[in-house]
């Protein structure tokens, strides 16, 4: 797979479920620094609410996640927003839910769905977006294959990163992961051409 599925920018939502509020955000992140950051954040601006609860994704394949349920008990919120992210098949993203205690308890079942009602109103406000996993390739030649070599770009339209055109020419492109091999293999029938 050389796509995947996240949010463009931050969004919020908002239920309410017996007098608790729940206020949501769906956050685009990419690393495990940024997710602290942002519940840090959280939990400094909303700090009178009762629980901040989160769960995250991380990466093209999916397999960095966490979820804090924050004293809720055991399950009951963390996992129900860590299965919105997969039930929207979403990566790169964090989902904070906030809660403020309304007086009655909701009970386990109530719980889980009002943090996944709360969870998945921050997603249905969000832009998704697919983004391409990218390769960068480059290619070094020498200045009279300079036509033949923007040839190639021309045909397969890879993105241009860097260039520097001197005797020895240098190029650096962008492409899709997918299109990255063929892409190699054309450039490097050019005379003198090597790949690094």
């Amino acid at each position: 797979m050389d796509s995947y599925k996240t949010i463009s920018k931050a969004s919020t939502g908002y239920i309410t479920e017996q007098r608790s509020k729940f206020i949501s955000y769906a956050i685009p992140v990419r690393t495990p620094e940024e997710v602290k950051e942002q519940v840090d954040a959280c939990r400094k601006q909303y700090y009178d609410a009762r629980h901040v609860c989160w769960a995250y994704m991380l990466g093209q394949e999916r397999t960095d996640f966490r979820v804090n349920d924050d004293g809720e008990p055991s399950s009951t919120a963390g996992k129900p927003i860590l299965g919105v992210i997969n039930s929207n098949r979403l990566t790169d993203i964090l989902i904070i839910v906030i809660r403020y205690f309304g007086g009655v308890k909701l009970g386990t079942g109530g719980l889980i769905v009002a943090y996944r009602s709360a969870a998945q109103d921050a997603v249905t406000n969000a832009e998704i977006i697919e983004k391409t996993v990218d390769e960068d390739i480059t290619v070094i030649f020498k200045y009279p294959f300079l036509n033949g070599i923007m040839k190639i770009v021309k045909d397969d339209n890879p993105q241009i990163i860097a260039q520097q055109f001197d005797m020895d020419c240098k190029i650096t492109l962008r492409i899709r992961k997918s299109e990255a091999e063929k892409l190699k293999s054309r450039l490097l029938k050019v005379e003198t051409t090597q790949i690094i």
